[in-house]
């Protein structure tokens, strides 16, 4: 495996890269002007150092081919770096502009559009979907009765209330992937031919709704395709392509260029990031990012640049505004990043739950309810990655939000947790000291 040396190029990336931040938040006064700095600790500068040190290692060791980190606290870049390289066939080195797909990072867009609609009085969380998807009225629930023999065949068994809007946002419609589990259900999610042709999200939504639900309504969150439908539920709502009406009210307003369901523009394949030949795979469907497709994939399917999710995130973080344009009102930010799924629901967290230990779900997000064993990191985090292995999170108490972009879907968890340690001892919240 080749080495690619980046001596001196971080160096001159960071540079870049904080004039890039500055660019495309609009100005770091503009948005602090938004978002007031509450009280808040300060960032270690030896500390921020050992991040870049670390994720150094992990190309220098080959782990990954490259990547590029931000951390924004008050509307500002605290650390910004890019390294390695953004192709390891050819060696490009990670540039600021870089493209990534960003997978499940995608979720937290096409949940911001839906909770657009709400606003607008064009959708409403308890809404039935079949509403907007008349396949759905006919949908049914997977029963799994079979021994280790399959003896038995699945059972199939009627909704005991409709799937909603809200259940797509906090995924406790049912519906799954075919990636986790042995069940009979999550294998029928798992037939290639789900993917199958030039579809678009009308057709998809419909082929997800002739599938059994892995169980009833509001009962287990449970990943998996319901952010997808949603996107179709937009489309419904709106009159508009999911890419439509997310570039008129989100991507176009906030600046987002770069964001889209492929990269159309071939001058711009160059900058597309690439995993290790090795550690690459297909992800629910999706498929190369310069192929030009139907499926607007709202829970997979984006493309975006680190630049383009700041703005995003920044909006987030100051609760739906950003420039002087509100996006979201401040009480439907409140309601998306808090736990929709609490013990007084009843809702049923199972091994398979990917927020893990000490987090709920929002209305599109994972939300931080309890801190990790032994630290003090605060609660009120949201937060999701995608299986390309980049990842975000919005921290509201500390007034900051960070982002790591990479393509290396076999390291990104690991990462993820160790960066996220790091940083939040460089803001004096690691371990406790009692």
């Amino acid at each position: 495996m080749k080495r690619w040396r980046t001596d001196g190029f971080a160096e001159r990336c960071l540079v870049a890269a904080a004039l890039a931040v500055a660019l495309v938040t609009g100005g770091a006064h503009e948005v602090c002007a938004e978002s007031p700095a509450p009280p808040a600790p300060t960032f270690s500068r030896a500390a921020l150092d050992r991040i870049g040190d670390d994720i150094r290692n992990e190309v220098t060791t080959g782990k990954i081919p490259g990547a590029i980190l931000l951390i924004q606290q008050h509307g500002k870049p605290v650390y910004f770096e890019c390294f390695g390289v953004r192709d390891p066939e050819i060696g490009q080195p990670m540039t600021p502009d870089s493209i990534f797909q960003i997978y499940s990072m995608s979720k937290a867009v096409t949940s911001v559009a839906a909770m657009m609609l709400v606003d607008d009085g064009k959708l409403a969380l308890d809404d039935p979907v079949s509403k907007y998807i008349r396949s759905f009225a006919d949908a049914k629930v997977g029963v799994d009765l079979s021994d280790e023999a399959g003896k038995y065949p699945l059972k199939l068994e009627p909704l005991k209330r409709p799937i909603t809007i809200r259940d797509l946002l906090r995924h406790t419609s049912g519906i799954t992937y075919g990636f986790f589990g042995e069940a009979q259900v999550t294998k029928l999610y798992a037939n290639p031919q789900l993917y199958a042709g030039d579809f678009d999200n009308a057709e998809f939504a419909d082929r997800i709704a002739t599938l059994p639900l892995a169980d009833q309504p509001a009962t287990r969150w449970n990943y998996g395709h319901s952010t997808d439908v949603l996107g179709r539920v937009v489309e419904v709502a709106s009159g508009q392509t999911l890419f439509q009406f997310e570039k008129q009210r989100l991507f176009d307003p906030l600046g987002m260029s770069e964001t889209a369901y492929y990269v159309a523009d071939q001058a711009r394949w160059p900058r597309i990031a690439r995993s290790f030949p090795v550690d690459r795979s297909r992800v629910a469907g999706i498929k190369d990012p310069a192929l030009p497709r139907r499926w607007e994939s709202g829970g997979a399917g984006l493309v975006s640049t680190i630049g383009d999710y700041a703005r995003f995130l920044q909006m987030l973080l100051n609760g739906g505004k950003l420039d002087g344009k509100r996006y979201l009102k401040a009480e439907t930010v409140a309601l998306m990043t808090s736990d929709q799924i609490g013990p007084e629901t009843g809702i049923i967290h199972d091994p398979f739950y990917f927020p893990g230990p000490g987090s709920g779900f929002g209305l599109g997000f994972a939300v931080r309810t309890s801190p990790p064993s032994n630290t003090t990191w605060p609660l009120g985090e949201y937060r999701w990655d995608g299986a390309g292995g980049s990842f975000y999170f919005v921290d509201p108490v500390d007034d900051m939000f960070a982002i790591f972009m990479v393509m290396s879907p076999t390291q990104g968890g690991r990462i993820q947790l160790a960066l996220k340690t790091i940083m939040y001892e460089a803001l004096g919240k690691g371990l406790r000291k009692d």
